[in-house]
């Protein structure tokens, strides 16, 4: 038993699991650092961090934080524009996927879409940040669309 606990954990002999489950145990110095995947706050004022269960992901462009969220209706939008998803997802794998791919993708699965942002400025921002920063995200994309739900 550690001598930094409250009491009461102490006394049920939780220790560190109920120090954690309570909120006590997390502060800023032992909080992981965010990742290119999760915000480390809400974007635009709306709840949370991506749902990794709904094949979430998020995508940091011009400094905002820009929800990826693969909706059936997204997808059906992106094979319309794109083509097949599975020939998609397969260019992917090939390495032979295009940023102009890529970008039309990331466009229509946008969740909470700010007003100011044109899918010129995904485009911009994604070459920008490159390939290295977007693959992770791409990679949740693809796999929500193989997988489903």
């Amino acid at each position: 038993m550690r001598g930094d606990l409250d009491p009461p954990y102490a006394q049920h002999g939780e220790g560190d699991r109920s120090a954690k489950l309570s909120g006590g145990g997390v502060s800023a110095e032992n909080t992981p650092p965010p990742s290119f995947g999760r915000s480390p706050s809400p974007p635009f004022g709306q709840g949370g961090f991506a749902n990794p269960a709904r094949g979430e992901a998020m995508l940091r462009v011009a400094g905002l934080e820009l929800r990826l969220r693969p909706t059936f209706g997204a997808l059906v939008a992106a094979e319309e524009e794109l083509g097949p998803l599975f020939a998609l997802v397969e260019r992917a794998a090939a390495g032979g996927l295009r940023l102009s791919e890529m970008t039309g993708l990331f466009w229509h699965c946008l969740a909470d879409r700010p007003a100011t942002l044109t899918r010129e400025m995904l485009g911009e921002a994604v070459a920008e940040g490159g390939l290295a920063n977007a693959t992770p995200v791409l990679k949740i994309v693809l796999q929500q669309i193989l997988a489903g739900r």
